[in-house]
């Protein structure tokens, strides 16, 4: 008997093998096709000479743990402990999973803002716990007065995504005082914070919820170097998270995966030490803006892009077909594989949108611009 019965294969699984059956352009996955910068390959290349290929320490590589607190002090002056309160990990799918089952009991509810990533409901499910999936408004802010009705005394959790995958919304102000407001009628809610696309914002700052000092307790934040430095494939990611909740999250990491890949833990600390997080913003920036610039003559609508690498658009001029059918076509018959918002939602809502990935080179962009402008 299966232990997930209604969880089947991803919608990014399933459109990127429709994309390499019919030669589409793969703009539905969200990873990059340019290569990797130079500074970081070539550390890379020279490790794979040296005494680096043994297990690290389960926490992280002692060394990448200070410069992940520095990061964090530098970006949001936030003092935190490297030995107790971070936890590299393998990918931010494996801290999220880690979290969800360290920490989430049976018969607990977690709280899920829809449209959400996959990823979220397995771990709980996995739990014997419940999701209660909430959604948002339809401009994608959140509805906290749905929020708090949905919240009972069985109510763990409840995770964020910011900025948020797939729309590129991110939270306000006025969302975390309302978050913290709630909170503090529920003091035994645990909040999750997914902020894996943190250093890929423009013209709206991000707010984290390291700068809360409300939440700094009672969260467990999520990052992600895949993200961050277009290293997608080597999956690594890191939690912080306060002493009480990480010495429960490291228990079940220590059984998950132990510790993670040795080489590129140690590339990603020594590249700290010169990279600038603060290119990446501007870095997609100039991406996301090429790219509707590409699509101005489209009968698509693009919706704002306020993070992330991910460009929402509604396609409600061309097509009055759902959103799965409509990605199925636009890959057959136009050569362009997207995602559908609907396939995030538990109730699949379609608002006859779909999803961009537009970190791509730009030969990428044009190429698969031209064949959207042309429906």
């Amino acid at each position: 008997m299966s232990k997930l019965p209604n969880i089947g294969t991803s919608i990014f699984t399933l459109m990127s093998k429709m994309a390499a059956e019919y030669s589409a352009i793969n703009l539905s996955q969200g990873f990059p096709n340019f290569p990797v910068d130079e500074r970081l390959t070539d550390i890379v290349a020279k490790l794979a000479k040296e005494n680096v290929h043994q297990y690290l320490p389960m926490s992280g590589y002692t060394p990448l743990l200070s410069r992940i607190a520095a990061l964090v002090e530098k970006s949001y002056a936030r003092i935190i402990q490297p030995e107790s309160e971070i936890l590299v990990t393998a990918g931010a799918t494996e801290g999220i999973f880690a979290s969800i089952q360290a920490l989430v009991q049976m018969n607990d509810e977690v709280i899920i803002l829809d449209p959400s990533y996959d990823c979220y409901e397995a771990p709980i499910l996995l739990s014997n716990a419940i999701p209660v999936r909430v959604a948002l408004n339809d401009d994608y802010t959140p509805n906290w007065e749905k929020i708090e009705k949905a919240c009972s005394p069985k109510t763990k959790m409840i995770i964020i995504n910011n900025p948020h995958n797939p729309t590129g919304k991110i939270l306000s102000e006025s969302d975390f005082e309302a978050l913290e407001k709630l909170l503090q009628k529920h003091p035994e809610i645990i909040v999750l914070s997914d902020e894996v696309y943190e250093y890929i914002t423009f013209e709206k700052k991000h707010i984290s919820a390291h700068t809360r000092s409300q939440l700094l307790n009672r969260c467990v934040m999520v990052s992600s170097f895949g993200k961050t430095f277009h290293v997608t494939g080597w999956k690594v990611g890191y939690l912080v998270a306060p002493e009480h909740l990480m010495k429960e999250i490291k228990k079940v990491h220590q059984f998950l995966v132990f510790s993670v890949n040795s080489i590129s833990q140690v590339a990603i600390s020594n590249y700290l030490d010169f990279v600038s997080v603060e290119e990446i913003g501007s870095f997609y920036q100039e991406k996301r803006d090429y790219f509707r610039k590409l699509l101005r003559t489209s009968r698509f609508e693009l919706m704002p892009s306020e993070g992330t690498y991910f460009q929402v658009a509604s396609y409600a001029a061309i097509s009055n077909e759902n959103d799965v059918d409509f990605c199925k076509r636009l890959i057959i018959e136009h050569g362009v594989a997207a995602i559908p918002i609907s396939t995030f939602y538990a109730d699949g809502k379609d608002l006859h949108l779909i999803r961009f990935c537009f970190a791509k080179d730009d030969e990428t962009l044009e190429q698969a611009a031209k064949k959207l402008c042309a429906i």
